[in-house]
């Protein structure tokens, strides 16, 4: 094949100027080893793909799923051409001859952009392994791999600039430290996102699935996903708030993930009554109120030495009825209090909590309890105020 080289080489000499002989001759082999390269590569990554297909109604495991997905196996066939091409000019030109070093420089870049890709793809398909297990919502890692991304693609740049003007790349690394304050500047978003997004992590300040809310009110809604640069929270009305990680650091905000492990979520409300309304009962209400409501008929609150009023005995109802719902965690506070009376009349705070904490069925199981505490205080001779 060299001698073949050497006719060709003359023949195109021969017709041609020795500078327009050496370009055409020098253009023709690279165009015959790129294509021989990549014509081997698309014979090995059809078989490849021929191989899988085959297997496709195999019994497979979860990895073969994600290495499927980001074609970690493609991309480790394209080392095949690099080798190829490494291996291809040493048939067309002497060992010595300048073009072997031109050819065998490009060909280095190719496997430095290739052993990217593969290296990329394999942090990629641990990622989508790790997504699925519970400590993912607990430790994210999507912002630690994209910061090992930065890092890889600018130790890769730095290589393939020091292939490219045949300098070590210590020397390129030791020009680079003069120029720290620029590439912080430069990725100064990354490198704050990424040490808020440890504290975030080793605080266990935000987890995947937790319900936020900013104090602006600019989310407000469930945690979807965690990056290096952003936290994206998924509003209550499907909207999507992006937030970078330091501004959970370095901002307050609230996190419900409290009340969602808790035994319930807290409902707390004050039911204003009319003052005109407020009495003190007579044997005849107290016998009346026993004989209406089952769970005052065995009331030991009342006795000869006790003046007893209409708010006393609704107060003692509300927390009976608390104590006696199924849908009220009776092993959390349950509280029912009077409050400084106001303009708006007599406030009795009502402060408990729901078993479900689903805000949708929340919201209508505490609004049943309430509805119901309203409409009963008639039954007591009281009236709930309301503004003329």
């Amino acid at each position: 094949m060299l001698e073949i080289g050497k006719k060709y080489s003359a023949l195109l000499k021969s017709g041609l100027s020795e500078d327009f002989g050496d370009f055409l001759y020098g253009a023709t082999v690279v165009v015959a080893i790129v294509a021989v390269s990549f014509g081997i590569n698309w014979c090995i990554q059809w078989f490849f793909k021929w191989i899988m297909s085959k297997r496709a109604k195999s019994k497979r495991s979860r990895w073969h799923g994600y290495l499927v997905k980001r074609k970690l196996g493609n991309h480790v066939l394209l080392l095949i051409p690099g080798v190829i091409m490494y291996m291809l000019p040493l048939l067309f030109y002497e060992k010595e001859d300048p073009m072997i070093r031109y050819l065998h420089r490009a060909d280095i870049i190719y496997m430095i952009v290739i052993i990217i890709m593969i290296l990329n793809s394999v942090m990629y398909c641990f990622l989508d392994f790790y997504s699925t297990t519970d400590t993912n919502k607990k430790h994210p890692l999507k912002g630690l791999v994209q910061a090992l991304q930065v890092i890889l693609y600018f130790i890769g740049g730095i290589i393939i600039v020091a292939v490219l003007i045949d300098k070590s790349p210590a020397v390129l690394l030791t020009g680079l430290g003069a120029s720290a304050a620029v590439l912080m500047l430069i990725f100064k978003d990354s490198i704050l996102g990424f040490v808020a997004g440890v504290q975030l992590s080793q605080n266990n300040m935000v987890r995947i699935g937790d319900w936020i809310q900013m104090p602006d009110g600019s989310a407000n809604g469930t945690v979807e996903e965690i990056t290096l640069n952003t936290v994206k929270v998924r509003n209550w009305d499907n909207t999507i708030t992006m937030i970078p990680p330091y501004t959970l650091v370095s901002t307050a905000f609230k996190n419900w993930r409290g009340m969602q492990e808790s035994g319930g979520r807290r409902a707390d409300k004050c039911i204003f009554l009319d003052l005109n309304s407020l009495m003190v009962c007579t044997d005849e209400m107290i016998e009346k109120i026993r004989q209406d409501l089952p769970l005052m008929a065995d009331n030991k609150e009342d006795n000869a030495r006790e003046i007893l009023t209409n708010v006393q005995l609704y107060r003692l109802y509300i927390e009976r009825y608390l104590w006696h719902h199924p849908d009220v965690n009776q092993s959390l506070d349950i509280i029912v209090t009077q409050k400084e009376s106001t303009a708006y009349g007599l406030p009795i705070e009502v402060y408990f909590f729901t078993k479900e904490k689903a805000w949708a069925v929340y919201e209508r199981k505490q609004s049943d309890i309430f509805d119901h505490i309203m409409t009963i205080a008639p039954d007591f001779g009281l009236r709930i105020y309301q503004r003329p």
